[in-house]
């Protein structure tokens, strides 16, 4: 997992924005101290929340946080698998979705572009194998799930049969379904950030799960952050500093299905459970979002593969198991 350094951060356990206003980041030393600090507590994605505003007064906080609140629960109301009114629950019901948001277009046309990047590793339309996962396990078995239904939900899986434009989103057979949560987290993110950057928050670390940075931290130097060894380990793999970047964490073992602790959460398109040469993946992209795609589809590859990210404003750090 990603950590603002020496502050252990679980994934998708809480959310903490710290941001300062323009005029704030450019205060140096007690400057910077003497400027007003607004807090805010709640919940937000299903878990704690905080937000540090630092050179804000209360009006300007207080409009800041209504409209935070707001948009992570417009953001929720397209991508949630646990709302039976969303927009994507509602999709993987009917097989289609009518005049779908600008926003489920954008999301669904990165996926299609870390799909390919990624040589059809990163595929949303594992849903139906990994809900064969849950309910196989549910009940305490420790047998691994039968052939016959490992085949029948591989076949469901095929993002290339996932079509969408500004009319509708389609599935191309009955049975198929979604899951956005190998993205949607990084999305979410991002559109936090661009609310507070429009707000004049020039300096901003934004932790939904995934961590994005805007600007370059109170020392101007980038914002801190350390790279967890792995979900079970108290030491950095990696410390860096990140200014205007995000970074995505993924283990396959960050959530496991079985009671035996084998089965990770993370399921391979074409085989279904597999083991993986990482025990975590960080990735460094300019936005949340595709951080966290990536860092998804980095657990199932082979170390060359993982490598072969790197470049064009990716970074990609490993930890074997």
């Amino acid at each position: 997992m990603a950590t603002l350094l020496d502050r252990p951060v679980g994934r998708r356990r809480f959310i903490r924005v710290s941001a300062a206003l323009a005029a704030a980041a450019f205060l140096a030393g007690p400057g910077l101290a003497a400027a007003p600090v607004r807090r805010w507590t709640g919940q937000a994605l299903g878990a704690h929340a905080s937000i540090e505003l630092i050179g804000a007064d209360a009006d300007l906080a207080a409009a800041t946080f209504a409209e935070v609140e707001a948009e992570i629960a417009r953001l929720e109301a397209l991508f949630s698998l646990y709302r039976p009114d969303s927009a994507l629950s509602r999709l993987n019901a009917a097989g289609r979705l009518d005049a779908p948001e600008a926003d489920v277009l954008r999301l669904l046309a990165l996926a299609r572009s870390v799909h390919a990047r990624t040589g059809g590793l990163f595929d949303p339309t594992v849903q139906p194998l990994f809900a064969a996962y849950a309910a196989h396990y549910a009940g305490g078995r420790t047998d691994a799930l039968p052939a016959a239904l490992l085949a029948g939900r591989l076949a469901l899986v095929d993002f290339g049969g996932v079509d969408f434009d500004e009319t509708g989103v389609r599935f191309a057979r009955p049975g198929m379904a979604l899951t956005l949560n190998g993205v949607a987290q990084g999305y979410i993110t991002d559109r936090v950030a661009d609310l507070l950057k429009a707000r004049g928050f020039a300096d901003v670390l934004l932790d939904v799960g995934e961590i994005r940075a805007l600007g370059g931290g109170r020392d101007g130097d980038g914002w801190k952050v350390g790279l967890s060894a792995g979900p079970d380990s108290d030491a950095l793999a990696a410390t860096l500093r990140l200014t205007d970047r995000a970074v995505a964490t993924s283990a396959m073992r960050g959530t496991v299905l079985d009671p035996a602790g084998r089965v990770g959460h993370i399921l391979h398109p074409r085989q279904g459970a597999v083991a993986s040469a990482f025990s975590a993946v960080s990735v460094v992209a300019p936005e949340a979002a595709l951080a966290d795609a990536l860092s998804t589809a980095v657990v199932l590859m082979a170390p060359a593969a993982a490598a072969s990210l790197n470049g064009g404003g990716v970074e990609v750090y490993t930890t074997p198991v």
